[in-house]
This record gives structure tokens, sequence and C-alpha cells, in this order.
């Protein structure tokens, strides 16, 4: 017998959550694409996004999933033969690098592991080096989510302006945007590439680019963008759908409206300080279960993980065999682990990852885990105890009541 019928939950770090609200903004029939309510709600997405980016500068907007944000934010920079600093922390600082690669662009790449965020040190070494200054861009994402690190972003800028190098910093948030904390105007970041499924509560189909003036002024003489991820005509638009490059994704908008709704009701600071708590109540039981067992963060240091995603280690093939059975006796579903070892290596199967992201709350998260501790006991995985209670008293002692 399952107990998994009824609602499930997908604690994979994206797509995440969809809210009910935003569910329902989409459950309508297709719009006039040439006038009404979706050709006067582009501006206020623009804006609304802008704000949780935390940036006065320009946006576009792409139907595309990261990898395409990854290609247009390239694109508009970058002449072929010029070379990226790709400051790799996990699975997708690499990703990026090789969309980098097909554009015809040099890669210098820094590896810092899997385990680890950007060595500031090492990386002022590295730039400093770089006298001739061949170094056009610094790749870096925020928030791996394959490891779940959380990189410096504002102290890498600092790196930069003590090195006195006009590298553009150029960041993914994809998995943090409006979960964990991002200032792209106060932490000097050039290029923002962000999408919609995950801190956004939106379906996957929408990225977006964020620039500053830098960041344009380098378009001018880039000869790697195409007409379509030209990112002139849709932040400056003369007609609607160029803020599209064509027909416009109109229910992806209605859910985007929607969840930015949801995202100014709560307000960006309270976001932050419930995935913070919620994060830290993930923490303390995977803590617990580890304390005697083979169950580990993938980061050691609390301040360098994620609050969005956290990836862990558990000895194969105990993270296939857990995930398969929270899914089928709990209905919660986890996440792989990726890019940790080859998928043909059978290590792979000892790696699982949760999400905490976007629209998660504290009932939500408690039941995932308390699901993991059925699911340990179940398939014999040794544990430590009081993980249950370890998590329900970060919840308890967030609160003000």
């Amino acid at each position: 017998m399952s107990l998994a019928n009824g609602r499930e939950y997908l604690a994979i770090p994206g797509p995440s959550v969809m809210p009910d609200r935003v569910l329902r903004a989409m459950h309508r029939a297709a719009p006039n694409i040439y006038e009404g309510d979706i050709v006067d709600e582009v501006a206020g997405i623009s804006r609304d996004l802008k704000a949780v980016a935390k940036t006065r500068g320009e946006l576009a907007i792409y139907i595309a999933n990261g990898h395409g944000a990854w290609e247009a934010a390239l694109a508009n920079t970058h002449s072929r033969g010029e070379t990226c600093l790709v400051l790799a922390t996990g699975r997708f600082a690499l990703g990026w690098s090789q969309h980098a690669a097909g554009l015809g662009l040099e890669l210098d790449v820094m590896d810092f592991g899997k385990q680890s965020d950007v060595d500031l040190d090492a990386l002022a070494r590295h730039l400093a080096a770089d006298a001739d200054h061949r170094i056009k861009s610094v790749l870096v994402v925020q928030v791996d989510t394959a490891t779940s690190v959380k990189n410096d972003i504002a102290g890498i800028r600092r790196v930069l302006d003590e090195t006195g190098h006009p590298a553009l910093l150029m960041v993914d948030c994809i998995a943090s945007l409006a979960c964990d904390r991002y200032e792209m105007d106060a932490w000097g970041v050039d290029v923002t590439v962000a999408g919609s499924q995950k801190g956004l509560m939106t379906p996957p189909g929408l990225s977006f680019v964020f620039f500053n003036d830098k960041a344009a002024a380098a378009r001018e003489t880039a000869n790697c963008v195409t007409t379509y991820w030209d990112w002139r005509p849709r932040s400056h638009p003369e007609h609607f759908y160029q803020y599209f490059g064509g027909t416009a994704p109109t229910h992806h908008l209605f859910a985007l409206r929607e969840a930015l709704a949801m995202i100014a009701e709560e307000g960006l600071e309270a976001i932050h300080t419930r995935h913070e708590v919620l994060a830290r109540a993930v923490w303390a039981a995977f803590d617990a279960w580890g304390a005697e067992g083979p169950l580990r963060m993938n980061i050691a240091d609390p301040a360098k993980r994620s609050t969005a995603v956290t990836a862990l280690s558990i000895g194969a093939p105990y993270g296939n065999e857990i995930r398969k059975w929270v899914e089928a006796n709990a209905g919660v579903t986890l996440g792989l682990g990726i890019g940790m070892v080859d998928r043909a290596n059978p290590d792979s199967h000892g790696f699982f990852r949760i999400a905490h992201m976007g629209h998660v709350n504290a009932h939500m998260v408690l039941g995932a885990l308390g699901a993991i501790e059925a699911g340990l006991t179940a398939i014999g995985v040794p544990h430590g105890s009081g993980a249950l209670e370890a998590a329900a008293r970060v919840c308890a002692g967030s609160s003000s009541g």
C-alpha cells in the first residue's frame, strides 16, 4: 500500500511548486496580442522584475529556458575569439562555458571543484596576471543547483575593482533570484541571467537578461549576436511583438504577472528571511541524521550554502533508493544528484537534492523531512535521531508570536 495519494510535493530545484493563484491566472482563453491587457501589462512586468533583481538597468525577455539566457547574454557582449574567464563551482558555469565555446569564444576555466565556492585570492592572482586584459568577461553562477554552493558575487566585484580589471561581471542567478539575496546594482554586476521556473514560481519557458550601460556598450561591437537574440529591440521595442522577437508568450505572462504580485505582497525581505529559516530547518535535520550515518550535506559551511537548494551525498545506492521510496510512498519528489560523478559511474546513485525554493512554507518542508525520515527507516539507512525535532525548533524559533 502507498500513502502517496493526495497532493504531490515537487521538491526538486526547478521547476518549483507553482501556486494555485499562478495556475488560475493561466487558465483563461487566449487574448488579443495586438492591444488590451496583455500589451498594457508588459511594462509593469519589466518594472517588477527589475525590482526583484534590484537593478535600474535594462531587461530583455526571451521565450527560452536558462540556456537561452546564457546564449543571449554572451552573444550581445562578445565577438568571436574573445576570452571568457569561467569560475566553475559545479556543473552550471561549465554548462554556460559550452555555449561560449559554441559561439567561437575562448575559455579560461578556473575550476574550484564541487564542494567549494570561488577562491577570491586565487581569482585576484589570476586577474592580476592578465596584464593585457585579454579576459573580456567573468562568468559565474551565484548558486550552482548541482552542488548547492553560493558564491560571493559582491566579493568577486571587489576583486575586479581592486585589480583594475575591466572585464564584464556576468552572473547566472537562475536558481537564486527571489530566493537567495541578490543585488545586481549594489554588487556591481554588469549582466544577470535568470529564468522563470524557480524563485519566480512560473512554468519553464521564459528567461531574462538584465544588463547595465557597460554591457550595453559592449553590444555595439559584439559580432556574435543574431537577430533573434539581439537585446536592443527587446529592451526598447518600437512595437509590442519586439519584446519577444515575435508572438508574445501570453499565458506565461499571465502566470508571471500573478507571481510578481505575490512577491510584492510578501516583500523581498520577508521572502529572503523565509528561505533562510526554512533552509536552516532542512540543515538541522540533515545534521542530526548525519551524526550517525552516511548522510552528508555537500557544502560544509552554512554561510556558503544556498537557501534555495541543498545537495547531499548518502552513498550508492541509497541516493536513488531514498528518492524512489519517498515518491512512491509519500508523494514527495526529490531531485537527482547531478554533476557530482559521471552518470555511468555506479557512485552517481549516492546523491540527491532537496529544493526549498519559491512557493514553499513550513508545513511543506517539515512534511518532506518527515517523508525522508520514513524513507531512511524503510530502506535501512543508518541515521541519527532528533532530526524532525531539530527542524521544528528552527521553525518555532522564527515565530514572533
